[in-house]
């Protein structure tokens, strides 16, 4: 086998494909024909066509196929590598996922009709292709966790990488803040709430007739992911489920249906199908408010008198957002807010901010707590929330000492990127892997063909 070249670009291009957050629509896609195979996995002449869409989707100008096809192939090479190793992810997590998913595509097309009619697929098969891709991506991130969980960087590795850059070379680090919010979900309007209760009432009716609650789940239960096996939840250890849920579950004898149960999530009929001593298996039919339709009048009023103790100093901002902000994400770290990919708590100040933070940090000083002001959560869940904002770091040339923290971030990605680059190498002879003679230029890890033992 010749000596393997695995590019940094196909290393960046991985890190997209593994966390991107839906499917391609299928419009002006080139005929499924196989261009890469890596054991029992396989590359579609329309994956490398959806991977360049996704480009000019976000106004971004695709790299050569070449490049886009080794990110392809790398990424069946983890998934390859995923089921020798035997490294999995459990049904339960790529069922929560593909939920929260689809459920952030019906806020963001408004209805499941529209999306069919964006995509041109039924319900049924986007729902299909989702789960496949869902599952996909979070092996591909499982093994790349597995690959990368040993690597570490020292106080020492920092400082030698960032002495290594010359000093007219230093990076210009633009304006920079650390803000906090603390978050107000909307709550369910009265009629809402009653219009939703006496459509589960009417549905757990139907089954007391003798209808079979598993299909009444799969026609009307908005949980995307157990609808499809009839709001079958599989099994659950206690505390894995919200309260409220569970509370009510543990309460009920095998095949018993609950009263209406609320949550977070929305409004259940639970039916218990067994325990078996730690977990208890259920399904459920879970109906959705409308989110576009709830009151904001409670959450916001709420807001307005904790910003009032917290600026007489009764109470510090951290605290509150531990204690009362109803966004899970945040919370627990006082309410600050981090980058996903970096864990950094700041964050460019500049135009490429969301639009309306960045005009409403313009109008604040550092120290100050916004008004109570709208806002949509990452799963289109409608909010309120309190801006902190805590500090401004001024534009500055890049230094050890104010920006240590991007520094070991650069000497981490590196690190990891190494680990992977070696892995990599090994992992190809355990694979087997060919690329059309179309692509033969590519040169896809240094050879055109590659096979494992």
């Amino acid at each position: 086998m010749k000596s393997i070249i695995f590019s940094s670009f196909a290393l960046t291009v991985l890190l997209a494909l593994v966390t991107s957050t839906g499917f391609s629509q299928g419009k002006g896609v080139s005929l499924n024909k196989i261009i890469a195979k890596i054991d029992n996995y396989y590359v579609l002449k329309s994956d490398l066509e959806q991977t360049r869409q996704s480009y000019a989707q976000q106004n971004q100008k695709a790299p050569a196929d070449c490049q886009l096809l080794e990110s392809l192939v790398v990424q069946k090479v983890l998934l390859a590598k995923a089921e020798i190793d035997s490294v999995m992810v459990d049904d339960k997590i790529i069922d929560n996922q593909m939920d929260s998913r689809m459920s952030y595509m019906i806020q963001q097309f408004g209805s499941e009709k529209n999306i069919v009619e964006a995509y041109g697929k039924s319900i049924e098969s986007l729902k299909s292709e989702l789960r496949a891709e869902v599952k996909e991506q979070m092996l591909g991130q499982r093994m790349q966790t597995k690959i990368t969980d040993d690597v570490k960087v020292s106080p020492n590795e920092v400082r030698k990488f960032f002495n290594s850059i010359p000093r007219d070379s230093l990076p210009y680090i633009p304006a920079e803040v650390e803000i906090g919010h603390i978050v107000r979900l909307a709550k369910v309007t009265k009629e809402q709430r009653e219009d939703l209760r006496k459509r589960l009432l009417a549905l757990k009716e139907r089954v007391e007739k003798g209808e079979d609650f598993a299909k009444l789940a799969t026609e009307f239960s908005e949980d995307v992911g157990s609808a499809q096996k009839g709001g079958d939840l599989g099994f659950a250890k206690r505390g894995q489920m919200v309260p409220e849920f569970e509370g009510a579950a543990l309460k009920l004898k095998p095949n018993e249906m609950s009263e209406i149960v609320e949550s977070e999530f929305g409004l259940h009929l639970i039916q218990l199908i067994e325990v078996r001593g730690a977990e208890y298996h259920a399904r459920h039919i879970l109906l959705r408010p409308d989110y576009n339709r709830l009151d904001l009048t409670e959450p916001r009023r709420f807001l307005d008198s904790l910003r009032t103790l917290i600026q007489a100093d009764s109470i510090k901002f951290e605290k509150a957002a531990k204690d009362f902000s109803e966004d899970k994400a945040t919370a627990d770290a006082g309410g600050i807010i981090r980058d996903p990919q970096t864990n950094s708590s700041l964050q460019p100040l500049d135009q490429n901010m969301d639009y309306t933070l960045y005009m409403t940090l313009d109008t604040m000083k550092v120290g100050t707590i916004s008004q109570p002001m709208d806002y949509r959560l990452e799963d289109g869940k409608t909010a309120v929330r309190l801006l902190y904002f805590k500090r401004k770091v001024p534009p500055h040339t890049a230094s050890l000492k104010d920006d240590y923290e991007k520094i070991a971030n650069i000497v981490m990605v590196n690190k990891k990127n190494k680990a992977i680059d070696e892995w990599f190498k090994k992992a190809v002879s355990d694979v087997y892997i060919n690329v059309d003679p179309e692509y033969e230029s590519c040169q896809i890890f240094g050879s055109i063909k590659t096979e494992g033992p």
